[in-house]
């Protein structure tokens, strides 16, 4: 099992910047791929961005890129995401998630978070 437990939601006006933590405990961190996914209200739950093992395959959803930027701490188990720009339509509940296999995390991994709200308002 692998539990995943995200931190750093909260509430930003537009064009501002948020990050998000996700640590990581149970079987072995190092070795999973990892990413995020959000659900907007109303809506269902969608991929955002992902990071392989080693870090040096990343994957984003269109509308984030250039503005999302997610990174791994191997030492810390744990990985981020970097949020700039911030928009409305960014506003979602933000679920960490993990699963071995790269492919898998981006469309239906195994392990999820319990998930943090960011919400983008003046």
């Amino acid at each position: 099992q692998v539990q995943l437990v995200e931190s750093g939601g909260g509430l930003v006006q537009p064009g501002g910047s948020l990050r998000l933590s996700c640590a990581a405990s149970g079987r072995t961190f190092s070795g999973a791929s990892m990413g995020w996914f959000r659900q907007a209200p109303g809506k269902e739950r969608v991929f955002v961005a992902a990071i392989n093992w080693s870090g040096d395959r990343i994957y984003y959803e269109d509308s984030v890129k250039g503005r999302f930027t997610i990174s791994r701490n191997d030492a810390k188990d744990t990985i981020y995401l970097q949020m700039n720009d911030l928009k409305r339509e960014d506003t979602a509940v933000y679920y960490c998630a993990a699963d071995p296999i790269f492919l898998s995390v981006t469309i239906g991994p195994n392990y999820w978070g319990q998930g943090t709200q960011v919400t983008v308002s003046s």
